[in-house]
């Protein structure tokens, strides 16, 4: 059954369903759709939680022993399996299929992945997980859509801006929702339910080091490595947190690889770029990247992306803004080295 990210709170209510396919192209909507589920599970008594992540050489053995076995530590148990932007091979098919024909009353397994294309949805597994479970795709907001979450998460946190102070906050975080959103919560903060004007938004957003993060596009765009080092080394300087600069080299990649694959399937350039909402101001930085990287290069890049995320989760990075400079430098050019990871004991 499908439902939108803005309706899944009600069907929470409802009840809780075995599968989670939660689904898109937004990286924080879909965060949120699982965070809104997992503490829903948590009051209903799953509270353990195991993660996984789909990354060369991922035994699905060990999610079937997971979903199949009695857990230690809690009698019910939440299972989030990180697809990392690639579809299950044969092995993983017939597993998923055996799952949704035999669901473990005891389990949620939420299934996480980039948008899920016609081909996906019509696949055996995802419709077997589909028939018992619940969809939730995840789309870029765009126009209407996007005003209407930023007017709904400025009531939720009762913030009174106008609307040139809501317009200009699109544009500054360009369509980012955990931009958007992690400037609301500090303009709640510091306005509470105060008018907050156009002028005001300004002072604090010039003024605010992450949104130096906006910075990585051009530098990833136009292959730059000075740029990419500059802007990595002053959000270093300021903590902010890898995993959103991590958003921005997936979103970037991403991008560049969906815009790739319709640009070699025959869509015109510019038919492209509108499918995708690239910028006008952007597009020729955006033209300069297409022409620089390859298919298998983005595809690399977005490979990179999940084994960051995934050590990153499990702690074994040695040095996590170290891991992302290697990142970003593979958008100018492939690095002969693999990122610096520890072994765990």
């Amino acid at each position: 059954m499908r439902c939108y990210a803005n309706q899944l709170a009600g069907q929470l209510k409802q009840g809780l369903q075995p599968f989670y396919l939660i689904f898109g192209e937004e990286p924080f909507q879909e965060a949120q759709c699982v965070s809104a589920v997992r503490q829903v599970a948590k009051r209903q008594g799953f509270d353990e939680v195991i993660k996984f992540s789909l990354l060369p050489g991922f035994d699905w053995l060990e999610l079937v022993n997971q979903y199949n076995s009695m857990s230690l530590f809690s009698a019910q148990t939440l299972i989030e399996f990180d697809l990392n932007q690639q579809k299950p091979p044969t092995q993983g098919v017939n597993i998923l299929k055996e799952l949704a024909a035999n669901p473990n009353p005891d389990v949620i397994l939420i299934l996480k992945g980039a948008k899920a294309s016609q081909d996906i949805q019509r696949s055996a597994w995802f419709k077997a997980l589909d028939k018992q479970g619940l969809f939730v795709p995840c789309y870029a907001l765009t126009g209407y859509h996007l005003q209407r979450w930023l007017d709904d998460e400025c009531k939720r946190l009762k913030l009174n801006l106008n609307n040139d102070a809501k317009r200009s906050l699109l544009q500054a975080t360009e369509g980012n929702l955990l931009a958007t959103h992690q400037e609301l919560e500090k303009l709640s903060l510091l306005y509470k339910s105060a008018p907050i004007d156009q002028e005001k938004l300004l002072s604090g957003l010039l003024n605010q080091a992450k949104f130096d993060i906006f910075d990585l596009n051009d530098g990833l765009l136009r292959g730059n490595p000075k740029t990419l080092i500059k802007v990595l080394n002053k959000l270093a300087h300021d903590n902010v947190e890898p995993a959103s600069i991590a958003w921005t080299l997936h979103n970037q990649a991403q991008l560049l690889l969906n815009l790739k694959q319709l640009i070699q399937s025959g869509t015109p350039t510019q038919d492209a770029f509108k499918k995708h909402n690239v910028w006008k101001n952007q597009q020729q930085n955006t033209q300069q990247a297409l022409d620089r990287l390859n298919t298998t290069q983005l595809e690399q890049l977005l490979v990179l992306l999940a084994e960051f995320d995934s050590a990153y989760k499990r702690n074994i990075l040695v040095a996590p803004y170290q891991a992302l400079a290697h990142i970003a430098l593979s958008f100018c050019q492939s690095l002969p080295f693999a990122l610096p990871y520890e072994e765990l004991a």
